[in-house]
């Protein structure tokens, strides 16, 4: 079998899929995006292709190093992007030559199903307790939503009680057993961070994300010893040697790789590992599309350590077009009592609606990240 052609395909309402073709007329997708950058990552996809066409499709973990290694310069959101996707798609076909789920080929799945959160609130969050008892109601078990707004290095304490009634509105609506994380974005700097995270210690969070920017690892480990509520990142590290002195200086309690940021499978497998030696929990990070949250799904099948998983259907995100409308097996996100099967069938598990994916592409999308500033002009962060 050789790999004959890549195809991108950029959809709203922030996504961009990938479709690899072989010989043998067996394809499989990927979804390799960096949010509010697809026209870059598409681009990179395109460079890499010059090397996957004519290759043996099965031999993933040797073109995972030739994409890695081969090109000098390495690491970094684009390239580890273009690379997840690529994997995902890799893995895919290979399920499907075979007639497996990709967990099969790793060694077997260590559980049916994995607990899933809802995202409340929006970026500015609001109605939130609302929007976690419908939830709720709708049987989850846990939920997710943004701790504040913009917050400068050195801000007033009205921004501190701001943010903590909000988390104490969620609390007080879904009762004291209901998981909620709290993700600060990495707004919040250090200063303000140390108050904050003190201050919401009583609402027994299930975990605090991106407490400060993942790059201040000194913030980030005096952050961490002030609290006992469990430290969750990962969503900007994009391989197995960004996440090693997070484990190695062992401020985090919880690993979010992203299955379409972070090498794909074949990366992340290693990152759950890797984390399992260390005591870490995994809970991978997905506000993307289907193929993203099947890939992820394949992962948490077969680490032990994995717990909860992200995924954004109705995320705020979704506009116009949301998780199932590309799918075909409508039915492949079994949600129930909280909890979503893993996909059993081969490769991925998720038919793609080709027809759909080609008539959204002639939308396409310039998604962007909103763009903050501070009352005194200067760039906030998002």
């Amino acid at each position: 079998m050789k790999i004959t052609k890549l195809t991108t395909y950029i959809v709203p309402p922030r996504w961009l899929f990938l479709k690899i073709e072989t010989d043998e007329g067996i394809h499989g997708w990927g979804e390799p995006v960096v949010e509010g950058r697809a026209h870059t990552v598409q681009a990179a996809v395109d460079e890499l292709s010059d090397y996957l066409v004519g290759q043996d499709p099965f031999r993933i973990e040797d073109h995972w190093n030739v994409m890695y290694r081969g090109g000098f310069y390495r690491g970094g959101p684009i390239t580890m992007s273009a690379i997840a996707g690529i994997d995902q798609a890799l893995w895919d076909i290979k399920g499907k030559a075979l007639g497996v789920p990709v967990y099969e080929l790793l060694g077997g799945r260590c559980r049916d199903r994995i607990r899933v959160y809802s995202w409340i609130g929006g970026d500015r969050p609001s109605d939130v307790a609302a929007n976690a008892r419908d939830a709720v109601a709708r049987g989850f078990t846990a939920v997710k939503l943004n701790g504040s707004e913009e917050m400068q290095i050195v801000d007033s304490h009205a921004r501190i009680d701001a943010a903590v009634a909000t988390i104490a509105s969620v609390r007080e609506a879904v009762g004291p057993h209901i998981g909620i994380g709290v993700d600060f974005h990495g707004r919040i700097h250090r200063p303000m961070a140390k108050i904050l995270i003190k201050e919401l210690e009583p609402y027994r969070l299930m975990f605090i994300e991106e407490p400060v920017l993942s790059e201040n690892r000194e913030a980030l480990a005096e952050v961490a010893r002030a609290t006992t509520t469990p430290i969750a990142l990962g969503e900007r590290l994009y391989s197995r040697w960004d996440f090693k002195p997070m484990l190695a200086d062992g401020v985090v309690d919880i690993l979010q790789p992203d299955l379409s940021h972070a090498g794909g499978i074949t990366e992340c497998r290693k990152i759950a590992a890797m984390a399992e030696a260390y005591d870490v929990a995994l809970a991978p990070h997905c506000p993307l599309g289907p193929i993203a949250l099947a890939a992820s799904l394949q992962i948490d099948a077969v680490s032990y350590n994995a717990f909860i998983q992200e995924q954004s259907l109705g995320i705020h995100y979704n506009q116009g077009s949301d998780l199932l409308d590309y799918v075909v097996n409508k039915d492949v996100f079994r949600y129930e009592d909280g909890y979503v099967a893993i996909p059993d069938g081969p490769g991925l598990g998720v038919e793609i609606d080709e027809a759909f994916v080609k008539s959204q592409a002639k939308t396409g999308h310039r998604w962007r990240n909103p763009l903050w500033r501070h009352r005194d002009g200067s760039v906030a962060e998002w």
